[in-house]
């Protein structure tokens, strides 16, 4: 069942998003699409116009670089990897995200597990 999320809700999970999945392998953008999707299963169903902003802000404030490369279709794709500062900042906001979960639990109690 796909859950449809308030914008206000979302504000500020896209970028969680990418510095999680990136920090396990460099990514073009639909794949990152497409593995939050599968991930989610389907809850978190984002758009090119969510993500593309988000990768440019984050590549100009030196969180992540872009690489063109071959994909293993064959066809040249810009990948996106962390760079120092996005790895620390990744594991800076999954820190902040087990924390806010965790007080998220103990407030909604069994409703929110």
């Amino acid at each position: 069942m796909v859950t449809a999320y308030d914008r206000e809700f979302l504000t500020g999970t896209v970028g969680v998003l990418i510095l999680s999945l990136l920090t396990e392998r460099a990514m073009y953008a639909y794949e990152m699409l497409q593995e939050a999707e599968r991930r989610s299963a389907g809850a978190f169903h984002l758009k090119e116009g969510t993500l593309y902003p988000a990768l440019h802000h984050m590549e100009r404030a030196g969180l992540l670089k872009a690489a063109w490369r071959e994909s293993d279709a064959g066809r040249p794709r810009k990948y996106y990897s962390l760079t120092a500062k996005g790895r620390r900042q990744a594991e800076s906001k999954r820190r902040q995200w087990k924390s806010i979960l965790s007080a998220m639990r103990a407030i909604l109690g069994d409703a929110g597990a």
